[in-house]
């Protein structure tokens, strides 16, 4: 299932798109696409939004593990 970015309003169009997404932890590239509403792709808040979730990104494995912690 495509993770969301941003908001999508209840009648708006998704826009489904693929990104290299890899765990800033272990480096794992993350599966599965990103998917965003129509009016909010593109829009320079959704490319900033896009770089901090790269930038902080952890899979489910080491996102369990520091909870653990």
């Amino acid at each position: 299932m495509p993770m969301i970015i941003g908001k999508v309003s209840n009648n708006e169009k998704k826009v489904k798109f693929n990104e290299e997404i890899r765990c800033t932890n272990c480096r794992k590239q993350v599966p599965g696409g990103l998917q965003a509403g129509e009016a909010y792709y593109q829009t320079k808040s959704f490319k900033i939004e896009l770089e901090n979730f790269k930038k902080s990104y952890l899979c489910g494995i080491c996102r369990d593990k520091k909870r653990r912690e």
